[in-house]
């Protein structure tokens, strides 16, 4: 037993370190901005709500090559993964030209959305910056799943942290004005993350295609042909996973839009906890994502017995994480708020979100890790349903009820989350033990 966690952690901490430098780039770019000014933070969480939700359903497609390389990785067929690999760049390549046609729409439909008056013009550059940038997002997601599922996840973790580090120091430089360049605010921290996304997409390609690295990847890469057979299951098993991390992140997103509804203040507060979330969020999806390419090669192999126990393990693991988190954040409710900006009244707001924060934090581990679980014996379809009723049939509703019917506001938008979280998560657990019953 001891062995299931130390592998899950050699495998899954290089992955939450990496996703640590996003955490650090987020909170980077949330205090940032609202030092800056609070109505660019305002518009930033309208935008970055937009945008997450677009990113997290990328994301979310590409993780289906996560069960295919695993599963051939698991079984030593080296050159099939190369193969798996260009045809999910393929696939992500065409995917980016959709969700570049999407969001837009979504820029088209700005003006119809409700948002405070006094947003639209910081709204509408740093919406257009972030839209350049997607292609590169896809293009890396694509090489991450790649490396993730050969167990290759320290060298993900050393581009992401070494983009982050180039992005804070971008955002510093381009929001305030050093160095000689003109002081651009928030477009500045767009223009900031669009580089570091080129500049990781770079890295990979040269990691990949000119040194030795991944060579038996490389002949499998040069010599396979993009082929239906396989572009068919890249996209059987990618959309359901997109769909499903779609609507989760729809439930957050839309729910911005509602804030937006309150006020400015209310928005820039839903911005510094969509921030100070992602710390919990991030490490825990780290972990996850360590279960699914576990599952994955035990799935390979035909050995039910061990992918039980791996699934098992990880939640133990998710659940420290749960604590090492979730116990800080509590004791400085007080005081996050002020970290991110000057203003009194976004801080006392912040403090009044910590608690229905804190009482999603065992329902959205349980779904992320039964997520990953059954992602990685690649039995994705249920969870399009799953997600469907915990997001969009009990988190939404209850959150306009909780927020504008029984006037709780801020933070009664915020307690439907701990519904819809904690349903997933049920339905997903009980779902990955039917499937994987002795």
């Amino acid at each position: 037993m001891k062995q299931h966690y130390r592998t899950l952690l050699a495998l899954g901490l290089p992955i939450v370190i990496g996703q640590i430098g996003v955490i650090v780039l987020g909170f980077a770019d949330t205090m940032m901005i609202g030092h800056h000014s609070a109505t660019e933070l305002a518009a930033a969480s309208f935008v970055n709500n937009m945008f997450n939700l677009a990113i997290i359903f990328s994301t979310g497609f590409s993780y289906g090559l996560t069960p295919i390389v695993g599963s051939l990785y698991g079984r030593g067929l080296r050159s099939d993964v190369g193969r798996a690999l260009k045809n999910s760049l393929v696939a992500n390549t065409l995917l980016a030209v959709l969700v570049c046609a999407v969001m837009g729409g979504v820029y088209a439909a700005i003006p119809y959305m409700g948002q405070p008056e006094e947003l639209i013009p910081f709204i509408r550059p740093y919406f257009l910056i972030l839209l350049a940038s997607i292609p590169f997002v896809l293009w890396f997601n694509g090489f991450k799943q790649f490396a993730d599922g050969i167990t290759d996840t320290k060298v993900p973790m050393w581009i992401l942290l070494g983009g982050n580090i180039l992005n804070i120091i971008g955002n510093y430089i381009l929001i305030y004005g050093k160095l000689g360049f003109p002081e651009m605010g928030l477009s500045g921290a767009g223009i900031s993350t669009l580089i570091s996304r080129i500049l990781m997409v770079i890295a990979f390609v040269i990691l990949f295609f000119i040194t030795g690295r991944y060579a038996e990847y490389k002949r499998g890469f040069h010599e396979g042909k993009v082929n239906k057979t396989e572009f068919n299951h890249l996209n059987r098993l990618g959309w359901p996973i997109a769909g499903q991390m779609g609507m989760e992140t729809a439930s957050f997103s839309l729910s911005a839009i509602m804030i937006g509804w309150l006020g400015s203040m209310e928005l820039a507060s839903y911005q510094i906890m969509m921030a100070v979330s992602q710390v919990c969020f991030m490490m825990y999806y780290g972990m996850g994502a360590a279960v699914s390419v576990r599952i994955s090669n035990f799935h390979g192999q035909g050995d039910m017995e061990n992918v039980r126990r791996t699934a098992n393990h990880g939640f133990h693991i998710i659940l420290v994480m749960l604590l090492m988190t979730g116990i800080p954040i509590f004791l400085l409710r007080n005081h996050i708020g002020g970290w991110f900006t000057d203003s009194e009244e976004v801080s006392r707001m912040v403090a009044s979100v910590i608690y229905p924060f804190l009482i999603y934090q065992f329902g959205d581990a349980l779904q992320i890790n039964f997520a990953n679980s059954l992602r990685g014996i690649a039995d994705v379809k249920p969870m399009l349903l799953y997600a469907f009723i915990a997001y969009f049939v009990i988190s939404l509703p209850a959150g306009y009820i909780f927020g504008f019917i029984l006037d709780g506001g801020l933070t009664g938008v915020w307690m439907a989350f701990p519904f819809g979280l904690t349903s997933a998560g049920v339905m997903y657990w009980m779902r990955f033990r039917k499937k994987t019953r002795a």
